[in-house]
């Protein structure tokens, strides 16, 4: 990308009504643009990290043997009335519209429903199972507040993973392989050390459920957490029956704020009984599904890492998910000459300033966009066939070679 030819570009004010940083940053940046609160348009840049992170999401769950597929956000009532969520008194943050032939439809929030009554044409036998799939789409939610900029949003982007089994053992099995594989989405994030499975409520389905919380000063949720036990436990769960489970006591756990950046759920038959979604076994009995779902938050996650590593000059990108490795500025006659010929070698890792501009602006938009590496290759330093490379986050700068790249 040339940010000459791009219609993207950096602003030195963020909009009023954006408190969060994490908002802030992303626009100043041009990572995103707000439509209004909740709602946030993504920008090649910020298209390019989202991207990115579903990349990594994708890997790990096709490693443990899911399928990807994408379901509708246009939902029919029928199957939601059946478990009674379509009902605005349980579940309140639905958007629903009528058509003007008769009838309403709404935009789906989660897709439990939809996605059990999908699989009782493609679910039998016992031969069908287990099976999982997995999608990235665009929910809808309309919160009461949106705000934290892209950490809670009435429009967003998110992962929801669905399994099917023939047992609760089966479930069990299954729930531990994504415990593993949501853990190596976080550490290929880099949050693996501040990324906590943590005990929270179960609801209706079982005693607990897991959440996946990043501790974060502007998070929602507040958390106690001990490290060495390898425990954690949302405020919401904590008493004396949740501590005696877990084997700790109150005053061996810390308290910290966290964003909570994905959850497990172990459901049981909660959907699938309602919908009816049964199957024949071995036996030739009719037996009801067992459903397992998974959710993380692929915008909330972009929103996590922009506030867990900007710092006062901007956003801190870890490489893998950055928009770009390098942000390259030549300086010179001969330096842009030669870092022409370096984005050429490099196109599809660089984004190249090559705007008719200041290199003390051009330096200021690379720490503000928070690309992992600026390389500027100029006269002074080819005199030495070398360019500087600075290093983002430590701010450590050295000589590369490139007349010999």
């Amino acid at each position: 990308m040339r940010l000459s030819k791009t219609f993207v570009k950096t602003l030195r004010e963020a909009p009023k009504d954006e408190t969060a940083r994490n908002g802030q940053l992303l626009v100043r940046a041009g990572y995103i643009h707000k439509e209004m609160a909740g709602v946030y348009d993504y920008l090649p840049l910020g298209l390019r990290v989202i991207e990115n992170i579903k990349s990594i999401i994708r890997e790990e769950l096709n490693n443990i043997g899911c399928e990807e597929l994408l379901l509708t956000a246009l939902q029919t009532p029928e199957p939601w009335e059946k478990t009674g969520r379509f009902s605005d008194r349980e579940i309140d943050v639905w958007f629903k519209t009528e058509l003007s032939s008769g009838g309403v439809l709404g935009l789906a929030p989660t897709h439990e429903e939809p996605i059990t009554n999908l699989m009782k044409t493609y679910i039998s036998s016992y031969k069908d199972l287990p099976l999982y799939v997995y999608q990235f789409q665009t929910k809808f939610r309309n919160e009461l507040r949106a705000k934290s900029g892209i950490l809670r949003g009435r429009e967003f982007l998110m992962k929801d993973l669905y399994s099917f089994h023939s047992s609760e053992e089966d479930l069990d099995r299954f729930y531990a392989e994504v415990e593993k594989a949501y853990m190596n989405v976080f550490e290929r994030l880099e949050l693996g050390d501040s990324t906590l499975e943590t005990f929270a409520s179960g609801g209706m389905f079982s005693k607990y459920s897991h959440e996946f919380q990043t501790i974060l000063p502007v998070g929602e949720d507040t958390i106690y957490y001990n490290k060495d036990k390898k425990v954690a436990v949302n405020k919401e769960v904590l008493n004396d029956e949740t501590l005696a489970d877990l084997g700790v006591k109150r005053d061996e756990l810390t308290e910290a704020t966290a964003a909570e950046v994905g959850n497990i759920f172990k459901l049981k038959l909660k959907y699938s009984e309602p919908l009816d979604l049964k199957y024949v076994d071995k036996d030739n009995s009719t037996k009801v599904a067992y459903m397992g779902c998974y959710g993380i938050g692929v915008s909330r996650l972009m929103g996590v890492v922009a506030e867990k590593f900007a710092d006062e000059k901007g956003l801190v990108w870890p490489e893998s998910v950055a928009p770009f490795k390098y942000y390259l500025v030549g300086i010179g006659e001969a330096g842009a000459k030669e870092a022409e010929i370096f984005y050429q070698k490099h196109q599809e890792e660089t984004l190249f300033d090559d705007r008719d501009i200041r290199p003390g602006e051009k330096f200021a938009d690379a720490e503000l966009m928070g690309i992992p590496y600026r390389v500027v290759i100029s006269d002074k330093t080819l005199a030495s066939g070398e360019a500087e490379i600075t290093d983002r986050r430590t701010g450590e700068t050295k000589l590369i070679k490139v007349l010999d790249d």
